[in-house]
């Protein structure tokens, strides 16, 4: 088995963890109140004011008038951005909830960059072990439920320049083998959905299926997160199912907005 990637550290500063996952959620939704943000973070309010001024302090976020913190210098670039991932993201969330409801194990949706996935939204389940939230992470894409479904959606040529040994000089360990790389899409191709025991994280399996656009490009990947010692292979149909069904009607809703 590959080494897993994303191992927690051995000291876990949570206070850190929280301040990047606001940044993230500043950057990719444009702005949140100290409460909506204490919400999301699972904080108290006054931990949440505390991080956010340490971040209009540092730039990384300014406080408007109307008590909204919103995206700072820092990170401007993706502030008020009506870009195809804050699209996703804001269709996305409540089919993630909904997930969450029916199957009670942690959501996600994934979007791949070059040879990287970056989780754009998670929405985490209420059981005592569960997958904690993967908003911002990002993997090695052949790593991934989601990176893998978006790989299988591209031509051969365009997957030979994402994998191109000339990008890898400097770190051969990472190019993954492209004959076995290819098996792996091809089958995932056929299956129309993915199933990753551990490759990105030690205890953790993860289920996913792609969302498409109208003219059947990958644009996503739709899955969940569940911890190894909870999956059953004889729920995997039912779990495929629930998340295609999300998938569509995701897919029915980007249709809509445009």
């Amino acid at each position: 088995m590959d080494k897993p990637l994303k191992t927690p550290p051995p000291y876990f500063v949570a206070s850190v963890d929280h301040a990047l996952r606001a940044a993230t959620i500043l950057q990719m939704e444009g702005g949140a109140t100290v409460s909506q943000m204490a919400e999301r973070l699972g904080v108290a309010r006054s931990t949440a004011h505390r991080i956010l001024a340490m971040l209009v302090y540092r730039d990384f976020a300014v406080h408007d008038e109307d008590r909204v913190y919103r995206a700072g210098p820092v990170l401007e670039l993706a502030a008020h951005s009506q870009s195809l991932v804050s699209r996703l993201r804001a269709a996305a969330l409540p089919h993630l909830h909904r997930i969450v409801g029916l199957l009670d194990e942690t959501a996600n949706l994934t979007v791949r960059t070059g040879d990287t996935a970056r989780f754009i939204a998670s929405v985490e389940c209420r059981q005592a072990l569960r997958v904690g939230s993967r908003e911002g992470m990002v993997f090695p894409a052949h790593r991934t439920t989601a990176g893998l479904l978006l790989l299988a959606g591209l031509p051969d040529e365009e997957l030979e320049k994402v994998y191109d040994p000339g990008r890898y000089t400097d770190r051969p360990a990472e190019r993954p083998d492209p004959a076995r790389l290819r098996t792996e899409l091809r089958r995932l191709r056929r299956n129309g959905f993915a199933v990753n025991k551990e490759r990105s994280e030690r205890g953790l399996v993860a289920v996913g299926v792609p969302v498409r656009d109208e003219d059947g490009t990958a644009l996503a990947g739709l899955s969940v997160s569940i911890p190894s010692v909870r999956y059953d292979p004889h729920r995997l149909r039912s779990l495929v199912d629930t998340l295609e069904s999300a998938a569509r009607a995701l897919e029915r809703d980007l249709a809509g907005q445009r």
